[in-house]
């Protein structure tokens, strides 16, 4: 996440092995299924990028992360965790100060072996070492968990650039989600509240992917700041 005051971004991204739809009690139709989940134990959603990237054919856009990756999952280990998948990402927020959307190449990474304080103090090293205002992490955890507080959600079919025209054409997401990210393959990843879930899927659907492919996961995010 970019160390610059573009605000606050409700960050989506994930990689994910999750096969099934989860569901709340008493709301039929916006979420379904059983109380089981497939997940990492965590994920990290981080960058080196610092700058405000407004132009969707900057050719910063274009980086592999390459080496970044391979320095997250080193720190990931350094800290006793243990890292494991990460995917590229490209990413979608609305900025409130420009009135415009920003983008941005990030990375996902895949936590096992930690808990709620390691998984923090990795992030926070992370936020720091790279110059971020914050960090996103999502920690998987039961639906009926005191401590879940988001969904992470995934959906294939998605394009980037319908991510930009969706943002343009619905101010409560712009306000509440901030934006979202896709895969190099086509599925956008939304990390969300678990009260906006029902914006999420009306935000989903507006961008042409089919609701009934999503995957919902349950869980407890965090954005995490430098001050380590």
């Amino acid at each position: 996440m970019k160390n610059v005051s573009t605000g606050r971004r409700a960050r989506l991204l994930a990689s994910a092995v999750a096969a099934l739809l989860l569901g709340v009690v008493g709301t039929p139709g916006v979420y379904a299924a059983p109380d089981t989940q497939q997940c990492p134990a965590a994920e990290i959603f981080a960058t080196d990028n610092t700058a405000v990237i407004t132009d969707p054919d900057d050719p910063r856009l274009d980086t592999r992360l390459v080496r970044f990756g391979h320095e997250v999952r080193q720190t990931i280990r350094a800290h006793g965790a243990r890292p494991g998948a990460s995917e590229l990402l490209d990413g979608v927020f609305w900025s409130e100060e420009l009135k415009q959307a920003t983008y941005e190449r990030s990375r996902e990474f895949d936590v096992e072996r930690v808990g709620r304080d390691g998984l923090h103090h990795i992030a926070g090293v992370i936020a720091k070492r790279y110059d971020q205002e914050a960090v996103l992490t999502f920690r998987c955890l039961p639906r009926t968990s005191p401590e879940t507080d988001a969904v992470e959600i995934e959906v294939p079919g998605v394009r980037v650039s319908g991510v930009r025209e969706a943002l343009l054409a619905d101010p409560e997401a712009r306000a509440k989600l901030g934006g979202g990210s896709v895969t190099l393959d086509g599925r956008l990843l939304l990390v969300a509240p678990v009260d906006d879930l029902p914006l999420a899927r009306r935000f989903t659907t507006a961008l042409g992917a089919d609701w009934d492919r999503a995957q919902v996961r349950y869980g407890d995010r965090e954005f995490v700041t430098g001050a380590v």
